[in-house]
C-alpha cells in the first residue's frame, strides 16, 4: 500500500503555470507527481490537488490517459473503485520534471518578477 499523499504537497504560493515544462495542461505535472509512488484513487488525488475542481481533474486525467501517460483501471475487489497509475511513458517524464523543478527553484525570483511585470503591462494597456 502506498503512503497517503501530503495535503500540502504543492505550495499554495507556487502557481503551477510558472512551470517551464507543460505536459498536457496546467495540472498534468502535479498529477504525474502524485502518481510517482504508485496507483492512486481519484479521492486520493483530490487531497493535494484541492485547488483543482473535480471536473478539471477528471479532464486532466482523461487527457493524460489519452496521451499515454496514465492508465485508468477499474477494480472490483474488495469494492468497486478506479485507480490511476503512470505508464512507462508517464514515468519517463519524472526525470525531466525533476530538472524543470530544479531550474524553477534556481530562477524563482526571476520568474515571479517577469510574471508581475507582464501583469503590470496588461493592466496598464
Amino acid at each position: 500500500m502506498t503512503k497517503p499523499l501530503d495535503p500540502e504537497m504543492f505550495d499554495e504560493l507556487c502557481p503551477s503555470d510558472l512551470s517551464p515544462i507543460r505536459v498536457g495542461d496546467k495540472w498534468a505535472a502535479m498529477i504525474i507527481r502524485c502518481l510517482e509512488e504508485g496507483p492512486r484513487r481519484f479521492s486520493e488525488l483530490r487531497v493535494p490537488l484541492h485547488r483543482v475542481t473535480a471536473k478539471v481533474l477528471t479532464q486532466s486525467l482523461r487527457s493524460l490517459e489519452r496521451d499515454g501517460f496514465v492508465t485508468r483501471t477499474v477494480r472490483t475487489e474488495p469494492a468497486r473503485h478506479v485507480e490511476y497509475a503512470l505508464t512507462p511513458l508517464g514515468r519517463s517524464l519524472l526525470g525531466p520534471l525533476d530538472a524543470a523543478c530544479a531550474w524553477a527553484a534556481e530562477h524563482w525570483d526571476e520568474l515571479i518578477d517577469a510574471r508581475e511585470a507582464g501583469s503590470a503591462v496588461r493592466r496598464a494597456g
